[in-house]
């Protein structure tokens, strides 16, 4: 397998570290989205990443649909999410929050660089997208006593929010606050002491607007 993209893309991260927990080898091309789009779209038209290219030619795209033929690829006894019910919808809406606060997280990055006069609506509506992700996650987590979110092992829900933290608080140190979200620090803290956290990693050093 080919993992395409950088470690400092909370999308990418995640699937890498889903690799390295489910012990799948895999070769990692750290393309750029910017510098090596050209390369990207040898594989994947869109130019995004991350992309998964199978070892029969195959390619992967979306984290969220990578996730699902790994979890297919090792079965639902050690697939990190339910493989049906309640269960899998609530891990599901966690992931798909997470997603969602390192997208706008991402956005707002674009809007700094990308344009010469940022728009104020959407940096406005972004902040407050991202401020109210925080504020539910910070809830639902402190109301968890498990040391991850759906009980004793680490899941997709654990790795997607701990990846889009680490992204805000480097690319937005101010959304993100430690003292206002505790549990959610702690949270990020507790996955990031972790081995392959701590190897699958590259800080964020966006381009200045």
């Amino acid at each position: 397998m080919i993992l395409i993209g950088q470690y400092d893309s909370p999308f990418v991260r995640r699937v890498a570290i889903a690799l390295r927990l489910y012990g799948i080898a895999y070769e990692h091309r750290p393309w750029s989205t910017f510098g090596d789009a050209d390369k990207i779209a040898a594989f994947n038209t869109l130019r995004r990443v991350p992309t998964l290219v199978l070892d029969d030619g195959e390619v992967l795209i979306e984290s969220s649909a990578i996730l699902d033929y790994l979890d297919e690829l090792v079965g639902p006894e050690k697939a990190m999410v339910a493989e049906n019910g309640p269960a899998r919808r609530h891990a599901l809406k966690i992931c798909a929050l997470g997603s969602g606060l390192a997208d706008k997280a991402v956005s707002l990055i674009y809007e700094r660089v990308l344009r010469k006069d940022q728009l104020k609506l959407w940096v406005e509506r972004c902040q407050a997208q991202i401020g109210g992700v925080l504020d539910l996650l910070e809830k639902q987590r402190a109301a968890v006593a498990t040391p991850y979110w759906f009980g004793t092992r680490i899941g997709h829900a654990d790795i997607m929010v701990a990846c889009a933290l680490r992204f805000t608080s480097e690319a937005h140190p101010a959304l993100f606050p430690a003292a206002r979200y505790p549990a959610l620090s702690a949270h990020a803290e507790a996955c990031e002491a972790l081995e392959p956290f701590r190897e699958i990693v590259q800080r964020l050093d966006p381009p200045k607007g």
